[in-house]
């Protein structure tokens, strides 16, 4: 593991640069774009019962945003404030009052609404409970809510007590005291956000080069020769990261994106805290590869297969030999590999040409440095981790990894999700180490009480055994669940519906209703209200993309009275659970949590330190395998050759992805994407294949197949041709439940389908019809 001590922030070059300038047109008037200071009056307005507060947030707190770690206004990647839309839309969820008690009375209305609104009516007051039959949520105290679910989970199997964490704003404290106790409680059922994301990436990365985590940080995409995004669009879902992007291009960093849609908020950007770029946008990405849904890995096939040709021509142009030979196995099986794959497969799956291919090959292989970044466009397939395996070959090959300018790096979405994992709060995971016996072991002796050694299931499959017969030992009857809207993250959200209403008890902690919330339960739903991280005692710790520990403290304000710390809530309940061993499942404060922490995961020493505003620490140095020094079982990385998988796209047929807009994971903050100005239901496709399909621009049209339907209406982009990109999760109707990434257990997110006008499919097909024409699409492409 690399110890190298991150440097602290490097100063920004303001000179301005008009090469760099998107447009001539001061403030970008008349593009379409983001209105960065309208938004943030409208912010300022939404939070003007508590300006104060609001203000305190956004300057004492850690960011609960995505995961760049800016901690006040700043961070520690480059100087000068930073602040975006994404943190601001967020803050109203911290300085909301309580919902009103009229709300209660009516579930039908409540109905009506959507998330958004849901959301805009306030915070959870106060515990709540709604038993079958029953139109309207009663309020009941904290002793008699966690005395009924402390009597349910006694009665029941801990093989049938499930537990999720969402990613909102939650803290490494509230994540490792969710571990704890379930185990204490006897089940490893426990999930959390993150691993619906990025569980492909860790995956991924542990058998490659041995770490789970990104290798480098932010300061390295400034300064390095080329900085390639795979299926992920930071513009979009990290804002801020734009900043550091605008800092690379000035330092003569080639920034190149691989994506099947030519992502607007990634051809140029205005960066509202640089003047020239406020004024005149910036140019973000030099080059722009459109790969098919699901081609991400022949095109790297096709890339070692240039680079192992240009070998044999002239040693040494392509790969790094000497970072091979000290630090790299299978270096002859990749290369047999490769080389057996055919231009014609490679092309075809890839959507590019050899030609396109070739000049990514030999830009890399010229490059001296590189970063690579990906998110969701690579991890929810039902291939993921090869997709990440592909990517950290490529690094390996170039040497890319452990030093300055260089590195493997899964960009997070979510401020608290980093720490999830590395917490324990997953089924393969226990803090600090795999879910398998050498950390079975550590942790026992530390939390002095048996850890159940039997495997716990995903998020997916936990509510899918809801409908499980009575009687099954696996049957979920008690789901809990911080945070997370399911009817709207999952695929099939019909099918979901009917997994939340079969579980017994379920148990919602969160801040604010959402629609899974209303959801009937057999039994009862309960409601317990949440403290946001700036609430909590003590203060709390997030970990940021770039293994930045970083320290939010308490912030002086109102509070919703019954609302309690997420941490407090689960040591009250173990000890309900089970009295005779509360002293085993207890913290009195979150400090003593941190310092357990340190414990119980060896890199998180130096957690217990942080107390203060702005205390941090970066855990495993500035570079994971620092030197190329990897922390496998030999020291070295492995090249793993990965087979280019069938996609199997029926003729007539397209690939489907879903796509976010202006929200913040299932949070919607806009009916327009202010980056190419598409509503939640248009239906982004190349120009071309609308036209053979004699579809008119804004033409109601249906997208549909065995799974579901989805209508809307077509919007022209710049999408590879053969794909189109609807939005989540309002075309998750189209998306097959059930269908899990071998490795990691992500749910696919892509799939085939057909497209059709909407007065001819109306008029020409029923359900019964659409099932027997595509009867036989089992296909779920990535």
């Amino acid at each position: 593991m690399g110890k190298t001590k991150h440097g602290g922030p490097i100063k920004l070059d303001t000179s301005w640069k008009p090469s760099l300038w998107a447009s001539l047109m001061p403030m970008g008037l008349g593009k379409i774009k983001p209105h960065h200071i309208r938004d943030t009056m409208k912010v300022a307005y939404d939070n003007r019962d508590n300006l104060g507060y609001a203000y305190r947030i956004l300057t004492q707190g850690v960011c609960d945003g995505c995961a760049l770690g800016v901690s006040g206004l700043y961070d520690q990647t480059l100087t000068g404030p930073h602040l975006c839309t994404t943190r601001l839309n967020v803050l109203r969820l911290n300085t909301m009052p309580a919902m009103d008690a009229k709300w209660f009375e009516d579930v039908n209305a409540l109905r009506k609404l959507s998330s958004e609104e849901l959301r805009k009516l306030g915070r959870i007051p106060y515990p709540l409970s709604r038993k079958p039959g029953e139109n309207k949520f009663t309020r009941i105290s904290w002793d008699e809510a966690l005395n009924r679910i402390a009597r349910k989970i006694k009665n029941i199997s801990p093989k049938q007590l499930a537990f999720f964490l969402t990613a909102r704003g939650i803290t490494n404290e509230v994540y490792y005291t969710a571990a704890k106790m379930a185990r204490f409680l006897g089940t490893n059922n426990i999930d959390n956000a993150s691993r619906i994301c990025h569980s492909p990436s860790k995956t991924a990365l542990k058998r490659s080069v041995g770490i789970g985590a990104s290798s480098c940080n932010y300061q390295d995409w400034i300064g390095t020769d080329v900085l390639v995004f795979w299926g992920s669009v930071p513009g979009n879902n990290q804002p801020v990261s734009t900043k550091y992007m605008y800092a690379a291009k000035k330092a003569g960093t080639k920034i190149i994106l691989i994506n099947p849609y030519r992502e607007p908020a990634m051809e140029k950007y205005w960066i509202p805290s640089v003047p020239d770029s406020a004024l005149f946008g910036t140019k973000i990405a030099d080059d722009f590869y459109q790969v098919n849904i699901g081609g991400d890995i022949a095109f790297m096939n096709g890339v070692m297969k240039i680079w192992f040709e240009m070998e044999e021509a002239k040693p040494g142009s392509a790969i790094n030999h000497e970072f091979i030979k000290e630090h790299a196995n299978g270096i002859e099986e990749l290369r047999k590999h490769v080389m057996n794959e055919s231009w014609e497969k490679i092309e075809e799956s890839s959507g590019l040409s050899r030609e396109r291919i070739k000049e990514f090959a030999e830009l890399l292989a010229h490059s001296k440095n590189g970063v690579f970044v990906w998110s969701m466009g690579l991890t929810q397939h039902k291939f993921g981790t090869d997709n990440i395996s592909q990517v950290a070959n490529l690094a390996i090959l170039r040497g890319f990894l452990g030093r300055k300018h260089t590195g493997l790096m899964p960009i997070r979405g979510h401020s608290g999700v980093q720490g999830s994992g590395e917490m324990g709060a997953d089924p393969f995971s226990l803090p600090g180490g795999d879910f398998e016996e050498k950390s079975w072991n550590r942790i026992e002796k530390l939390w002095n009480f048996p850890i159940p050694k039997w495997q716990g299931d995903i998020v997916g499959i936990s509510l899918e055994n809801a409908v499980l017969p009575d009687g099954h030992e696996r049957k979920t009857r008690l789901f809990y669940t911080s945070g997370g809207n399911f009817l709207e993250t999952m695929p099939d959200p019909d099918f979901m519906q009917k997994c939340l209403e079969s579980i017994e008890v379920r148990v919602h902690q969160d801040i604010i209703f959402n629609t899974s919330t209303l959801v009937d339960a057999k039994e009862e739903v309960i409601v317990l209200p949440a403290m946001t991280r700036y609430e909590q005692p003590g203060g709390g710790t997030s970990t940021s993309t770039e293994r930045m520990v970083y320290f939010s403290a308490e912030v002086e304000g109102p509070r919703i009275e019954e609302a309690r710390s997420e941490w407090e809530i689960y040591v009250d309940l173990a000890a309900r659970v089970n009295p005779e061993k509360k002293h085993l499942m207890h913290f009195s404060s979150a400090a003593e949590i941190r310092a357990e922490i340190a414990q119980a995961n060896p890199n998180y020493d130096g957690i217990q330190h942080l107390k203060n505003r702005g205390d941090v620490f970066q855990w495993g140095g500035a570079w994971l395998c620092e030197g190329g020094i990897c922390p496998t079982p030999d020291g070295r990385a492995n090249l793993i050759p990965i087979e280019i998988p069938d996609l199997n796209k029926p003729e007539g047929h397209f690939y489907v992805t879903t796509r976010r807009g202006k929200q913040f994971n299932s949070m919607i903050y806009s009916k327009k994407d202010p980056f190419n100005n598409a509503d939640r239901y248009d239906i982004l496709i190349n120009a071309e294949d609308a036209k053979e399909l004699r579809i008119a621009e804004g033409e109601n049209i249906v997208v549909y197949n065995k799974y579901g339907t989805f209508q809307g209406r077509a919007k022209f982009e710049d999408t590879r041709r053969g794909n189109i990109q609807v939005h989540w999760p309002e075309g998750n109707v189209l998306i097959p439940k059930g269908v899990y990434e071998t490795y990691a257990g992500i749910p696919e997110y892509n799939t085939a389908v057909k497209i059709e006008k909407a007065d001819t499919f109306h008029a020409n097909k029923d359900l019964k019809y659409v099932e027997r024409e595509v009867e036989d699409l089992e296909v779920n492409v990535g």
